[in-house]
């Protein structure tokens, strides 16, 4: 099948919708599809091997000026195309970063108008490239932010139109009035041009069934994969029953190794995200603070690790601050945003992995990816979370935005690492049996195959 997947580069940032259309894309050029992952504002970022195009439509710069200055509205392709160049859109990326969504109230709105908005020229020239070189099958946007293109894209191309639902309502909450009213509106209309969708959790098609007037029927879920590439790697000598150790080993993904349970190392704690306040680590890091009061806790360690912007630098300064008021930096590591293979060691060196978001997560990447390592989790009782860990045995649920419960779960599984253990190995059978690649693709492709047939 021939598939174009549009989607939306996060200004230079690690992203999770990124690194899973990524991952999905790979996956279906390697199940033998002509499927073409097409960027963006700006070239995506991802840990693992980039299988996007080399050339970035609505490029950032093009976007802006466009917005700005009337002239840029009518200037010649060739033009745009210097300005599209990936390395510049990269550099721009870096100072982008630092601009807030309620600064792109109007820029919004414009792009949604699609062909009525100062970008037309941009979805023309994605339309044109779509129609004449690459003639799709199928059409599969990353998100319904970039629906504004779906009248061209329907008209001319003559095929299905899907939209992913995977944080979609993370940004068009912090639009101010009456842009996010606006932006709600426009996308509701444009959704009832699309043929279908997919959402990333059961919870997050329900929620956006009611947020866009979508009816639910029209969503169907197709949970994230990863790539099992270097995950699990043997941390100790210690296997499954024999009849699993040898099929996971027939596929070429190592056995489950748990970590050593007299290790000198001291229990950690782990949080790998974006480091921001979304992502809850000020949630953590007062967790922490809390286990280390209680009475006979034993050594213990806190390290994160993850994306970290210019925007957020005082934020997380604040949190060593507070971590250096309760004489705990000691306690403390922060590990630079890390390479596929380093972020695998990281996880490898948890005991747990914490990611207490303040909001309500659609996909939840980084649990999948310490369940692939053996890791357990605690987590908020929100968003994705309870059906990942009720669908896994991998960890454990809390009252989100509540660190004193948080604490509390952290004890728990610091004083029971056979209960523990037991959740990492229960999550990593998940992931090995229901959340990798070739399941995310296989589902997707059904969906692909039935849009196609209607």
């Amino acid at each position: 099948m021939r598939i174009a997947y549009i989607t939306a580069g996060a200004a230079g940032m690690f992203c999770g919708s990124c690194m899973r259309d990524n991952t999905l894309v790979a996956e279906l050029q390697r199940q033998g599809h002509d499927a073409l992952l097409i960027p963006t504002y700006t070239p995506i970022r991802t840990d693992e091997a980039d299988v996007s195009l080399s050339r970035v439509f609505f490029g950032g710069i093009n976007v802006y000026l466009q917005q700005k200055l009337p002239l840029f509205r009518y200037t010649p392709r060739f033009l745009d195309r210097l300005l599209d160049a990936k390395w510049l859109l990269r550099w721009v990326s870096r100072f982008a970063v630092k601009t807030q969504a309620q600064q792109l109230g109007d820029l919004t709105i414009s792009m949604l108008q699609g062909e009525l908005g100062h970008q037309a020229k941009e979805v023309d020239k994605l339309v044109d490239w779509l129609a004449s070189d690459v003639r799709p099958e199928i059409v599969n946007l990353t998100n319904v932010i970039l629906s504004g293109m779906v009248h061209r894209l329907r008209d001319r191309l003559k095929v299905p139109v899907l939209g992913c639902l995977q944080g979609d309502d993370i940004f068009l909450e912090m639009l101010p009035e009456p842009h996010r009213s606006t932006a709600i509106e426009l996308i509701g209309q444009h959704c009832r041009q699309m043929q279908g969708f997919i959402a990333t959790s059961r919870y997050y098609a329900d929620f956006m069934s009611e947020y866009l007037r979508i009816p639910r029927d029209k969503i169907d879920v197709v949970y994230p994969g990863l790539n099992l590439k270097g995950h699990g790697q043997p941390r100790r000598t210690e296997f499954p029953s024999r009849p699993l150790a040898a099929q996971l080993d027939g596929i070429g993904i190592p056995s489950y190794q748990a970590p050593a349970a007299d290790s000198d190392q001291p229990f950690t704690i782990g949080y790998f995200a974006r480091i921001c306040p979304e992502k809850g680590l000020h949630h953590l890091v007062d967790a922490f603070c809390l286990l280390k009061q209680m009475p006979n806790t034993p050594p213990c360690r806190l390290r994160i690790s993850g994306w970290l912007g210019a925007n957020n630098r005082a934020y997380f300064e604040q949190q060593k601050v507070k971590l250096q008021q309760a004489k705990l930096l000691g306690d403390f590591e922060h590990v630079e945003s890390p390479s596929h293979e380093s972020k695998v060691r990281f996880l490898q060196s948890l005991d747990v992995l914490s990611v207490p978001t303040t909001y309500h997560e659609p996909k939840g990447l980084y649990v999948l990816e310490a369940w692939a390592n053996g890791v357990a989790v605690v987590q908020p009782r929100h968003g994705s979370f309870p059906e990942l860990i009720e669908a896994t045995g991998g960890g454990l649920l809390v009252r989100p935005d509540d660190p004193a419960a948080l604490a509390q779960a952290l004890r728990q599984l610091l004083d029971q690492p056979d209960e523990r253990r037991r959740m990492g190995r229960s999550g990593q059978d998940a992931v090995r049996q229901g959340f990798d690649a070739a399941t995310m693709a296989r589902a997707t492709l059904r969906l692909y195959e039935r849009a196609v047939g209607r």
